[in-house]
């Protein structure tokens, strides 16, 4: 799936503000922001992005987990 895609299914699945995101995955808060706009993303970024992505899914699942 594409970057831009991914990110916007994310925020929406997530619940997350873009300048949240854009903070926690890459210190950026105009991030998501500058990708709407017409931002390219270079595939260092993008690698790093999924990986944040990945990693905070799974962290929001064993949360929700332990408080069952």
């Amino acid at each position: 799936m594409h970057i831009k895609r991914l990110i916007e299914r994310f925020l929406r699945d997530q619940g997350l503000p873009p300048t949240k995101f854009g903070r926690l995955a890459a210190r950026d808060p105009r991030l998501v922001l500058d990708i709407r706009m017409g931002r390219e993303i270079r595939p260092e970024m993008e690698e790093k992005l999924r990986a944040f992505m990945c990693s905070y899914s799974k962290r929001s699942d064993a949360q929700a987990s332990h408080r069952q």
